[in-house]
């Protein structure tokens, strides 16, 4: 990396030398994940794009060293719900850790103890030739029973609905690898979603979240207790927090016995502590439950309480809770991700800034000193060429807030002739409950330091400003979100940071469906990349897709039985023959959550209308593109269509065939 800056020269937006290529992107996409401590050491998972894609279990030893603890030929990643959550736990014993994990390829439960890697990872649970089989998460080890908790999701059928959830015991003498009876059931199996038991620290009580269809768990959950038996059953199950408009995503037994948990009941997350609530606030403490097993507070044995908090960001602080006081810690992350785990005084968590990746961060609540203890970022190239955003918030129809981050284009040693105005990238996020941090990443520097603006919008409907800010959604599918998206774009093109003659708009998964909703019924933008989309309503909400968003329709577009005309009318795949301008669109064609047939339905009600576009699909790719040579040919295929389009000369990438 060479910290020399360029002589400044003018070159037209879009035609920028950058050093920062596709490879690159590609090699830092992904971030830590699934942090927690095995004895006194800090453990997580990492992503590994040049190795398949796979994500490993990484240890920090006593000596500061940083190890994968498994091989490339295992997947540490769970498909429970498709999109997975935590997906081991470990404990240290004088011989050295014990560690279960799911392992993607087979879904299977192993345990493996690093110590004696010649034994190699064993098999606790077994296959099943049903479906999608027998797959596990949230494990919890309990040493003293010889068992790991954990949720069990099993097909009993073909269908993708076919499937039953419940939290199990799983016996660590492999007496279930062949035999699935051998796996005992905690609890009778009243709910389509569980998360996996809390034991409270006296052993005679669990807590767990449980929600049903139609309801997402960012709708409604319920926080449930029941004493444990005996015979280790979970008896007596009562609810004693949450409902059909009351989201709880998380919760945890305090060191004193006291449930804490998050709650939405006064239109924002925060926290409580047996019903009382300990900060109440206009801020979120917590988030959406799109994977199980995420943790956005952690109990320290001092009674104190690790969280993570804010308004369209996410903090790490600690709490007291008997003052209501929230301490932010000190240093450079204006991000966390939705992962702590906390041993004596210390707490881990996965940080990140608008100049620094994800990485992993220990705090020490004694001190209040914080610090990156892995996954250190290090910079791939100069940080001059780093994108310099901009928290913006635009006004949207009926004069409603928008919130924003706008990445101008970017460059140390080149500018565009005067009075040129540069091409601008709209982002729609996925979920679409969620949101997008402010943080670094190379993927739109990318585009920045080419010369390519990027705006990324939290359109109404995204997490972090509120219930209410999240309900615009409700009914709205397909309205709220592609309103906003092309507000932004417009303001942008109004006040003159953007060329209104080229404007695009991108987006993957539930963004793909806003992109395609963009490009046939507005006509803001000049070309869009349509990335693993929901294109047909019907379809989707039908049986063709995974169990967990079935019938998330009924409150994204409402009930079909109800307003079956309005899922014709907002699918792209019904307006095929609207859409005017160039596209790109990318699939990969293992994706359980959004087919390939989808696309290919779309293609076929666009034959005949000499609408140039490109379908690149890819092998061995599911929801959300993980392997290095799949990101690199999808981010150069989509500059090369701004390129075409915008009328760029970008140096150096392949140029994309597209067909009419």
């Amino acid at each position: 990396m060479s910290g020399v800056r360029e002589m400044e020269q003018t070159l037209p937006y879009g035609e920028w030398p950058s050093p920062i290529d596709a490879g690159l992107a590609a090699a830092h996409d992904g971030q830590p994940e699934s942090v927690d401590f095995v004895g006194d050491e800090a453990w997580w998972t990492e992503p590994r794009p040049l190795e398949g894609g796979r994500r490993t279990l990484v240890r920090r030893t006593a000596d500061g060293t940083e190890e994968s603890v498994l091989p490339p030929q295992w997947n540490v990643r769970s498909r429970v719900m498709e999109y997975g959550g935590h997906p081991w736990a470990g404990v240290m014993r004088p011989e050295g850790p014990l560690l279960v994990f799911v392992n993607f390829a087979d879904q299977r439960l192993y345990v493996y103890e690093p110590a004696t890697p010649g034994d190699g990872p064993r098999p606790l649970t077994p296959l099943s030739p049903v479906g999608g089989g027998l797959r596990w998460i949230d494990p919890q080890l309990h040493i003293e029973r010889g068992e790991v908790w954990c949720v069990l999701e099993e097909f009993t059928g073909e269908g993708p609905s076919d499937v039953r959830r419940v939290a199990v015991a799983v016996p660590l003498d492999g007496s279930a690898t062949q035999d699935r009876k051998a796996v005992r059931e905690l609890t009778e199996a009243r709910h389509r979603f569980v998360t996996g038991p809390r034991l409270s620290p006296d052993g005679r009580r669990a807590a767990w979240i449980a929600w049903d269809h139609p309801r997402m768990p960012w709708d409604g959950t319920e926080l449930i207790v029941a004493e444990v038996s005996g015979d280790g059953t979970l008896r007596e199950p009562r609810t004693v927090a949450g409902g059909p408009e009351e989201s709880v995503p998380q919760a945890e037994w305090a060191a004193d016995g006291s449930l804490l948990y998050a709650c939405d009941r006064s239109g924002w997350w925060n926290l409580y502590r047996d019903g009382v609530p300990l900060c109440p606030r206009e801020e979120e403490f917590a988030g959406p439950l799109w994977k199980v097993g995420m943790r956005w507070f952690a109990p320290l044995e001092s009674g104190l309480i690790a969280v993570l908090h804010g308004r369209g960001a996410s903090r790490l602080g600690i709490l007291d809770p008997d003052r209501g006081e929230v301490v932010d810690a000190a240093g450079p992350w204006t991000e966390f991700a939705a992962t702590l785990a906390t041993h004596g005084s210390r707490i881990i968590a996965v940080g990140a800034s608008p100049r620094t990746a994800h990485e992993v961060v220990e705090l020490d609540a004694r001190t209040g000193r914080a610090r990156v203890i892995g996954a250190a970022h290090k910079d791939a190239v100069d940080p001059a060429y780093y994108p310099e955003p901009q928290i913006r918030t635009f006004t949207g129809p009926d004069g409603r807030e928008i919130h924003a981050h706008l990445y101008p284009p970017h460059h140390p040693g080149r500018t565009a002739p005067d009075g040129e105005r540069p091409p601008y990238v709209v982002w729609a996020h996925g979920g679409p409950t969620g949101r997008v941090p402010l943080v670094l990443d190379l993927e739109i520097a990318y585009f920045t330091s080419r010369g390519i603006g990027v705006v990324e919008v939290n359109y109404g409907g995204s997490t972090g400003y509120g219930r209410e800010y999240r309900n615009r959604l409700r009914g709205q599918w397909g309205v709220v979100d592609v309103e906003d998206c092309a507000a932004v774009a417009t303001a942008l093109a109004d006040e003159g940071t953007a060329d209104p003659g080229r404007l695009a708009v991108r987006g993957g998964s539930a963004g793909g469906w806003t992109s395609a909703v963009s490009l046939t019924s507005t006509d803001v933008y000049a070309c869009g990349t349509i990335t693993y989309p929901v294109l047909d309503l019907k379809s989707f909400g039908s049986g063709e897709t995974h169990d967990f968003e079935s019938r998330y329709l009924d409150s994204l577009v409402g009930p079909y039985s109800e307003v079956p005309d309005r899922y014709a009318e907002r699918s792209p795949v019904e307006h095929a023959d609207r859409i005017t301008a160039p596209f790109l669109l990318l699939q990969g064609l293992d994706d359980p959550i959004c087919l390939p047939a989808q696309c290919e339905r779309f293609l076929e009600r666009l034959a005949g209308r000499r609408i140039p576009h490109a379908y690149l699909t890819f092998e061995g790719e599911g929801h959300g593109f993980r392997r290095a040579e799949t990101m690199v040919r999808a981010l150069e295929a989509e500059l090369s269509l701004y390129a075409q389009v915008f009328g760029l000369n970008p140096p150096g990438i392949p140029t994309l065939e597209l067909s009419e």
